[in-house]
Order: C-alpha cells, then sequence, then structure tokens
C-alpha cells in the first residue's frame, strides 16, 4: 500500500509538472514569484556544536603494578576526597618491606659492632701510646735499646690508624642505615599506593577494570577509574567557526539543545574563548567554552549541544528576504547594465548572467539555496521589484545585519523600497525562450 500512495503521489507531481510547462509555453511569458517587504525584528546568532563535559574530570590511575583485589565504587558512584576506591593485592610490596626493613636493623647492628670496634682501638691507642712513652724514657736512660723504641712508635701508629678506621667504620654504617631507611620509606610507599583513594568529591563517569585483572604501571599510570567532580556545574565545549569568534563576547547568555530532551532548551553563558586552534580540513574553529548549571542532573558528559549564540539584535527594520538578495535576472547583461544606469545605480559590476535555457517545467533560474557556512557579506546590494505593471525595477540597498533567513535594509541607496512592495525572488521562463527574448 505504501509504494502504492508513492506511485500515486509521483504521477500526480509529473502531471502537475506537465501541466505547468504546457502553460508557460502557451502564453510565453516569463512568470515571477515574489515576496513582500517587511517590517520586524532580526536576530543574528552563530549557531555551533558542541560536547558538554564536566568542569574538573580526574583520571584516578594506579602507581604500582599489581592484581586487582577489591572495587569499593562502580559506575555512577557518588564518592568523597580520601575514600578507598580500590585494592591492589598488597602480598609482594608487604615482602619488600619486610626485608627492607631486616636491612635497615642489619646495617644499625653493623653500626653497634662498628663502635665497639672504635672503643676497643680507642683502648689499643692508649696502651701503645702509654708503651711508646716509657720505652721513649727507657731509651734516654739506656735500658731500652733503639729497636725495641722503634717497635713501640710502630705498635703506636699502628693502633692510631686502627682508631681511624674504625672511626670511618661508623661512619660507613651511618651511610648504610640511611640508605636502608630510604629504601624502607620507598617499600612503605609502595605499600600504600595498594589502597587507591579519590582525590576530590565527585561521581565516577567510568570504571576502566574488574577484581581480578592485572593493572601494570611500567610505562605510564594505568586509569582505573574517572571521576566528575561536580556534575551540576558542567561547560559546553563549542567548536565556533574563525570568521564567528569575534562576534562572540564573553559573558553572552546563549541557548543550547540536546537529541537527549529536543523539546527542552538549556541556558548558559559564554565563558572563555581559548586561543587553540583545531584545523580539520583546512576550517579553522576554536573552542568556546559555555558554563551552565545542571542541577536535576539531566545532562550527561559526551551529549552533543547544539549552541546558538545571539551576536546583535535589531527591532522594527525593514528586511528582505535572503532569496531576494541572491536573485538575478534571466537578462543580458547589457541590458541589466541600461536599467541600472536608466535607475541611476552605480558602481555595480557587470552582473553575472542567470544560465539560459529553464526547463520547461519550470525550474527558477536564480542561484541555488546559499550556503549555511558564513561568507564575507556584502554591504549593498541590488534587489528587484515588481512594479504593479509588472516590470522590474533596481532597487540599491545598504545592508546591516542578517539571520540567514533575512537582512535588514539599513539605508536604501538608490530607488524606492517600501514595506509591502514585492520582491523578486525567482523567475520562471520557458525553455525554448533565450535571455534576449525575454528582456524584451
Amino acid at each position: 500500500m505504501t509504494k502504492r500512495k508513492w506511485l500515486i503521489l509521483a504521477g500526480v507531481v509529473v502531471v502537475c509538472g506537465l501541466f505547468l510547462a504546457l502553460r508557460l509555453n502557451r502564453d510565453g511569458q516569463v512568470h515571477h514569484f515574489t515576496a513582500k517587504v517587511a517590517r520586524g525584528d532580526i536576530h543574528d546568532v552563530v549557531e555551533a556544536t558542541g560536547t558538554i563535559n564536566s568542569v574538573i574530570t580526574v583520571q584516578v590511575g594506579s602507581q604500582v603494578s599489581g592484581t586487582i583485589a577489591k572495587l569499593n565504587a562502580d559506575f555512577n558512584s557518588r564518592v568523597h576526597k580520601g575514600d578507598v576506591v580500590a585494592l591492589i593485592d598488597p602480598a609482594l610490596f608487604k615482602g619488600a618491606l619486610l626485608q627492607t626493613t631486616a636491612d635497615l636493623k642489619n646495617a644499625e647492628a653493623n653500626r653497634e659492632a662498628a663502635r665497639a670496634n672504635l672503643e676497643k682501638a680507642k683502648a689499643a691507642l692508649v696502651q701503645t701510646k702509654a708503651d711508646y712513652d716509657r720505652a721513649g724514657g727507657l731509651n734516654k736512660d739506656g735500658v731500652v735499646s733503639r729497636q725495641q723504641l722503634d717497635l713501640a712508635k710502630s705498635n703506636y701508629d699502628a693502633a692510631n690508624a686502627s682508631a681511624d678506621a674504625a672511626q670511618a667504620a661508623i661512619a660507613q654504617a651511618d651511610a648504610q642505615i640511611s640508605q636502608k631507611q630510604a629504601a624502607v620509606e620507598v617499600a612503605q610507599t609502595n605499600l600504600d599506593y595498594t589502597v587507591i583513594r579519590s582525590p576530590i568529591d565527585g561521581t565516577v563517569v567510568a570504571r576502566n577494570v574488574d577484581v581480578g585483572q592485572t593493572v601494570a604501571a611500567s610505562l605510564q599510570a594505568p586509569t582505573i577509574f574517572t571521576i566528575a567532580q561536580d556534575l551540576t556545574k558542567m561547560w559546553v565545549y563549542a567548536k565556533t567557526d574563525e570568521s564567528d569568534v569575534d562576534n562572540i563576547k564573553v559573558g553572552t547568555a546563549v541557548t543550547f539543545k540536546v537529541d537527549a530532551l529536543p523539546k527542552q532548551t538549556f541556558s548558559g553563558v559564554v565563558s572563555q574563548i581559548r586561543m587553540n586552534p583545531t584545523t580539520v580540513q583546512s576550517v579553522v574553529t576554536y573552542d568556546t567554552i559555555i558554563e551552565f548549571a545542571n542541577p536535576e542532573l539531566k545532562l550527561f558528559p559526551g551529549m552533543t549541544a547544539y549552541v546558538t549564540i545571539p551576536v546583535a539584535t535589531v527591532q522594527n527594520v525593514l528586511k528582505l528576504p535572503n532569496t531576494a538578495l541572491r536573485y538575478k535576472p534571466p537578462l543580458a547583461a547589457d541590458e541589466v547594465l541600461a536599467l541600472y544606469k536608466s535607475h541611476g545605480i552605480e558602481g555595480v559590476k557587470e552582473p553575472r548572467i542567470a544560465e539560459s535555457g529553464t526547463s520547461e517545467t519550470g525550474t527558477a533560474t536564480g542561484t541555488s539555496a546559499q550556503n549555511t557556512a558564513r561568507s564575507p557579506k556584502a554591504e549593498t546590494a541590488v534587489v528587484w521589484k515588481l512594479n504593479p505593471d509588472k516590470t522590474m525595477e533596481p532597487v540599491k540597498v545598504s545592508l546591516g545585519i542578517t539571520d540567514h533567513a533575512y537582512t535588514e535594509v539599513s539605508a536604501v541607496v538608490k530607488g524606492d523600497l517600501k514595506e509591502s512592495d514585492e520582491v523578486i525572488i525567482r523567475s520562471v521562463a520557458p525553455k525554448a525562450q533565450t535571455l534576449g527574448s525575454v528582456g524584451r
């Protein structure tokens, strides 16, 4: 049934097209489609697409490698700063701490032994010094030979060197103790790192591991959780074209919509325009940051936002449809220039001639629809007014802001244009008719 309905609809369209073509061939005249010049408000806005993100997002990782023994948080869990969110199996790290603690105690025992050796060396030094002094006195009295005196001096020097060596051994033991204490602190720190705590208050938006999974932190810290600090205050990262950046001001109130809630409009404020450009296929964009409140938590991180940023507004002005600004009459270039001259319009370059040979089905001779991307806006334009006697009259106007459907007429430079006048937006002519015959 659906296919039959489409076939019937296509047949009706074809019949209507043939009827219009036959009628155009019969009367042999150009038909103009017009729109009225109206008065109203125009709102110039910047349309952009962005992504919703939390203000602060922290990736919680592991400083050490090991097996996940326990997870205390999951997706959407509310956590507070300092809460234990995960545990890594601490067995190996406890063993390493016990080993370094034993090494520290061994170094401390070595230092005590070195101190005892120092006391022993000092006692030997006192004894050898006394022997040397006695031998020197007896040598003067001729009781002790010179050889015995030299032997006593040698013993004294050896004892003095032993005392110095014992003192150095104590210094070495102290250094070893410091080294072992550092190893104990490292082992204790690694053991503490097996307890993973939340660094901020927030909501877990991602969990990347499961219990029993091994994480390796050899090259970089693996991410276990992603925590968003406060989802009641969020940002939109809107990609704005470089041609629009100068028009956007910090503090401007904006609106946006999301696919999840198409009937609801959200509001925010432009807080920043970041100077870091992004270039994709020669198109340069900048991130415009929009702050907004999310008290009901309706919007989630990662949602696509369709942002409308107001740039300028005018009220109760004369406005033209943009199709009238794009219209080119189906006349030869010399005829158009003659019409310009007859109405006092100067300083306009030779107009682009509309494509000849419009189809019998009534295809418009005007230009195609305007691209949605912004292009440099002309300050003046020529529109074609259709008089009551069906003659065309060019009118040169000065243009203001546009909302991409209507453009403000800031002034009429040449000619007469007022509210309710008819301006041509499209012309339809028989296929066989030439540009020259249309103008006559």
